[in-house]
């Protein structure tokens, strides 16, 4: 399975191309699903451009995405940044459970080193809403096998911020051989310069894997920049 994140935590200005309304998520996420690829990640922004988990602007995003592209699986992030009070980010999230069901977000991303992150899963099973699990180091994954998996784990996310791309493959190892084997499927992507070579070691050794302007700006090769998510998924159907 591949998986287009088409704006993660970049800011508003960052590149042009870079999606932040709901109409430009929607749009970018019928692009890929022409292209086979029906599922997103993405970081909802408020009016103002900055990410945020407030109950109306999650459900803007994926009621959009949903009308635009209604086969696609749509996934938003929960990470600390966005909410550092993980309190208050777990009571933003049960409100996530007001939301009509065209609006509610099939999953949510919990990074497993951000404290408070077991009770961030329970509030989404409680709403109904899947979790994919971000684990960025081999610590984390200790943490994780010896906690177990939260009731509703869709996926375990083995994220590289290893961005060299001379070493960012050997990190994915050292992850992936912390993680073991999981009772859930693992999505392994890498991020900035170590992008594409995760991406195609995860091809190679057959695992779920992920690519869009959240990971990388660049295509293969960083010879220059993508025009478009629908361009790095191009290229991440053919590596």
């Amino acid at each position: 399975m591949l998986q287009c994140c088409p704006n993660g935590a970049r800011p508003a200005d960052a590149y042009p191309a870079v999606p932040v309304t709901p109409h430009r998520l929607a749009r970018d996420a019928r692009a890929v699903s022409a292209l086979g690829v029906f599922s997103v990640h993405v970081h909802p922004r408020d009016r103002d451009g900055r990410e945020s988990l407030d109950l109306d602007t999650v459900g803007a995003v994926t009621s959009a995405i949903r009308e635009m592209a209604p086969r696609t699986e749509i996934g938003v992030t929960t990470a600390r940044w966005v909410e550092p009070d993980p309190v208050a980010r777990t009571e933003m999230i049960r409100q996530w459970g007001r939301l009509p069901a065209h609006a509610r977000p099939d999953l949510a991303s919990v990074n497993v080193h951000e404290r408070g992150w077991q009770r961030v899963c329970a509030a989404l099973d409680a709403v109904g809403i899947g979790v994919e699990l971000g684990v960025w180091t081999s610590g984390d994954a200790v943490q994780l096998r010896k906690a177990g998996l939260p009731r509703g784990t869709a996926r375990v996310l083995a994220e590289v911020t290893v961005t060299d791309p001379g070493i960012a493959v050997a990190e994915a190892v050292r992850i992936l051989n912390a993680l073991g084997p999981m009772p859930a499927p693992i999505l392994l992507h890498g991020e900035e310069a170590g992008a594409w070579p995760v991406l195609e070691y995860a091809k190679r050794i057959d695992l779920d894997t992920r690519i869009g302007f959240e990971d990388t700006l660049e295509c293969p090769g960083r010879l220059r920049r993508a025009v478009s998510n629908e361009e790095l998924v191009r290229h991440a159907l053919t590596r």
